[in-house]
């Protein structure tokens, strides 16, 4: 009796047909992977689109800072580097840099030292979730509305703000946006109020990541809460205070909302800041131009500063590593 194997019933089948091959082959896809080009025409819209509302504008921009923009017969009519060397010229256009400057400054330093202190003491407390909640709503609303409210706020025949500073003696009978020695830091006060909530809470997302087990070995140590902060979780939410400072940075320096509901510029240009005196040239008198020449040494000047603030406020460590320090 002849016995038939399975290869000879089946001979169209091989061994690796019936299972037996060692070799795991891995299982064919469904659907082949896309090609990158694939991608690229899934983002094309909204890149043009990004295109259009940027680079468009920008580039207009340019155009009219070497132009006498206006209407009628003298609308663009080309006049170089004129608009440009009329700024050295220009008082108003000068003492607006140093208001911006003043105030990005003042308002920054406080920012980041209320917002990084409200990090500390919000981060793993009791009641964290509702407080963070709370401390966020100024960032919802407007800034005009924002504005609006803190107008009220300093009026000097109602205003409860203006009750506080004149009961601790800050104020005369002058309402805070009266004076001209006053006037800017009212403003400064919306601002600090509105968008510390921001630092906190990028700074608070940063002390979530600090690593615990760095923080429980410097207390084996010793070191105290202080300590604890200054050594080990502020090198660690170095970049996420980057991160806080430069948006603070730059909305600070086109900063205008709040001002036109509060002061307009005013009392006498104390809070004309340089996007206030921008924002008078090009839209009360029309003289796109000019305006144009203003916003894009402001353009330049933001980029400038932006670039410091990332090599002055760069992670310590990250330093030490690019140059190449034995002791790190």
């Amino acid at each position: 009796m002849t016995v038939t194997t399975s290869s000879e019933t089946h001979p169209a089948l091989s061994d690796q047909d019936w299972g037996f091959s060692t070799i795991d082959r891995p299982p064919s896809a469904i659907n082949p992977p896309p090609s990158r080009m694939f991608y690229v025409y899934l983002a094309a819209p909204a890149i043009a689109l990004l295109a259009v509302i940027t680079i468009y504008p920008f580039l207009w921009l340019i155009y009219m800072s070497f132009h006498k923009v206006g209407f009628g017969s003298s609308s663009d009519i080309f006049v170089g580097f004129e608009n440009f060397s009329r700024l050295f010229t220009d008082t108003k256009y000068i003492e607006g840099w140093g208001l911006l400057l003043k105030y990005s400054a003042i308002c920054l330093s406080i920012q980041v030292v209320v917002g990084v202190a409200l990090a500390v003491v919000l981060n793993n407390s009791r009641y964290e979730k509702i407080l963070v909640t709370l401390f966020l709503m100024p960032m919802m609303v407007s800034p005009i509305v924002a504005g609006l409210l803190f107008f009220y706020l300093y009026n000097g025949t109602f205003g409860w703000y203006h009750w506080i500073f004149q009961s601790l003696g800050f104020l005369g009978e002058t309402s805070i946006l009266g004076s001209t020695k006053t006037a800017l830091y009212g403003i400064i006060i919306v601002d600090v109020w509105q968008w510390t909530p921001l630092i906190t809470l990028i700074t608070l997302a940063g002390l979530k990541r600090v690593p615990q087990d760095q923080l429980e070995a410097n207390m084996v140590d010793g070191a105290g809460s202080i300590s604890n902060f200054f050594n080990v979780s502020l090198p660690n939410i170095y970049p996420f205070l980057l991160i806080a400072i430069l948006l603070r940075f730059m909305d600070n320096f086109r900063f205008i909302d709040a001002i036109l509901a509060l002061t307009g510029g005013g009392p006498a240009n104390s809070t004309r800041l340089l996007p206030v005196y921008l924002f008078d040239v090009s839209f009360q008198f029309f003289k796109l131009g000019r305006g144009g020449a203003i916003a894009l040494t402001l353009l330049i000047v933001t980029i400038i500063l932006g670039l410091i603030l990332v090599r002055v406020l760069e992670d310590p460590t990250r330093k030490k590593a690019l140059s190449g320090d034995p002791d790190n």
